[in-house]
């Protein structure tokens, strides 16, 4: 078959299978174009366009539909943007590799009919980048609510793990050895059930005692989502990933952060987009978004409860080369911190968007992320807290709905903890000392640690660099 898309022309053969593949040389853009396929017939498809594609992967925080979020109906009314474009994908399992995507449709072209079953984040960041650089933007929306980090790793990515693999192959194994012992166990059941009923038609006062079983080792359908929702797009180059899930892992810590080794370095290697002799571009973009706040709030000082553990995992991940981490701790108003389902989704959007822009659009002006913790040093009983992302510099600063976060210049910053050698945690005094924070309390003599924000809801968290980004929530112990 032969295969035009406007000056250029390539020829393949289909497999055994009718599945084929070609590449046709590099355009740096194009639109409204026409690709001809002409084998044993002929087909044109009209429209094409070219550009960047983003993966929106993870659970029901990056499937929610654009409108049922917050100040949406706007949106979507100026939502003509037909270089902005979207597939989405079935929910489908499969326990090894599939060949073809389970695409619900075909690509839609973003526009005031089509936008509100768009993924919310991923329109708001497809919106940033083609507007701030122009370049059309399409967005794999292949993600599944409720689903746990494991079944989006391929095999590769456990291969990467060798502990996470061994943990996985060792599990497996219980089970196929727990449900060959099952006819074994049904007859013990069986002989315990007929004992039990004679004793009780006997008026017996003393029951023949319940034989012990075997735990049930847990399944967790590794690779599965992967194998029918991913696999088959591997095929296809993308510019990278935005990534929103944690909340069905959300009793996890470092744990978590081995499982985004796991998926991250799986998923480059899968893709292979390297150059095959330097590996130069293998490691793809990955940019993900930390938990937001959820639930009541614990005056705890010493926190760590619910998420805050996760969290920490999501910062740890940051280790991973060529990752960002979107932080929205500030986009959950209290009265509805019990909705799993932020409707906020501008601001990630955004703040995802700030990644791709500054790391892969060129523009280093565009401060990605708020601040992150770097360091900690005791000076005079105080600790003195550096962090990377500061921009053009730290401020206590509150934010309400979708607007920009306001500075709050006789405010104080809350949420900060300290402990001494004793692990005795009394809430602290931060300044503000230029680029880096003085914490102390009175409670505390001689601080050996540093908590902010450690908890399930860190409401009132404040805060923010003066681009009006949030700091993460970090912990300098590791208690």
């Amino acid at each position: 078959m032969t295969l035009t898309l406007a000056d250029a022309k390539a020829t393949t053969q289909a497999d055994a299978k009718g599945q084929w593949l070609v590449e046709l040389p590099a355009r740096k853009a194009g639109e409204n174009l026409e690709l001809s396929i002409v084998g044993t017939k002929t087909i044109v498809l009209k429209n094409v366009i070219l550009g960047d594609i983003w993966l929106c992967g993870g659970q029901s925080n990056m499937e929610m539909f654009l409108g049922s979020c917050l100040g949406a109906g706007d949106d979507i009314k100026g939502a003509n943007l037909p270089t902005i474009r979207r597939i989405k994908f079935n929910h489908v399992q499969a326990p090894y590799p599939e060949a073809d995507a389970p695409a619900v449709a075909a690509w839609q072209v973003c526009s005031t009919q089509t936008a509100a079953g768009f993924t919310a984040a991923g329109f708001y960041f497809a919106r940033e980048i083609q507007a701030k650089t122009g370049v059309p933007i399409g967005l794999l929306d292949d993600n599944w609510g409720g689903t746990q980090i494991e079944p989006w790793v391929p095999s590769e990515g456990l291969a990467l793990i060798p502990d996470l693999h061994d943990a996985v192959v060792a599990n497996a194994s219980a089970l196929v050895a727990y449900t060959a012992q099952l006819p074994k166990n049904l007859e013990v059941i069986e002989q315990w059930i007929a004992a039990t009923r004679l004793a009780l038609t006997n008026k017996d006062t003393i029951l023949p005692a319940m034989p012990p079983m075997p735990a049930h080792p847990r399944a967790t359908g590794w690779c599965s989502m992967y194998n029918a929702m991913i696999a088959p797009l591997t095929r296809s180059p993308i510019k990278g990933v935005i990534w929103y899930q944690g909340e069905a892992n959300g009793s996890e810590g470092d744990s978590y952060f081995t499982k985004m080794q796991a998926l991250i370095g799986g998923w480059r290697k899968v893709w292979n987009l390297g150059d095959p002799a330097t590996g130069a571009g293998h490691d793809f973009p990955f940019y993900f978004v930390q938990l937001a706040s959820f639930q009541g709030v614990s005056e705890n000082p010493a926190g760590g409860e619910g998420w805050a553990k996760l969290r920490a995992a999501q910062t740890k991940a940051l280790s991973i080369p060529n990752t960002g981490m979107a932080v929205i701790i500030d986009t959950v108003p209290l009265k509805e911190s019990n909705d799993i389902h932020p409707k906020n989704k501008y601001d990630v959007g955004m703040r995802l968007a700030r990644w791709a822009l500054n790391r892969d659009y060129g523009q280093k002006d565009c401060v990605p992320s708020g601040p992150i913790f770097k360091e900690m040093k005791i000076e005079d009983g105080k600790a003195r807290l550096s962090f990377d992302f500061t921009g053009s510099g730290l401020m206590v600063a509150s934010k309400e709905g979708r607007s920009a976060a306001v500075e709050e210049k006789t405010g104080k910053l809350k949420r900060f903890a300290i402990a001494g050698a004793d692990k005795k945690w009394f809430w602290a005094e931060a300044v503000i000392d230029q680029n880096t924070l003085v914490v102390s309390s009175p409670d505390v003599k001689a601080p050996v640690a540093v908590r902010y924000a450690f908890a399930m809801n860190p409401d009132g968290a404040n805060l923010y660099n003066r681009e009006g980004l949030p700091a993460s929530p970090f912990r300098t112990d590791a208690w």
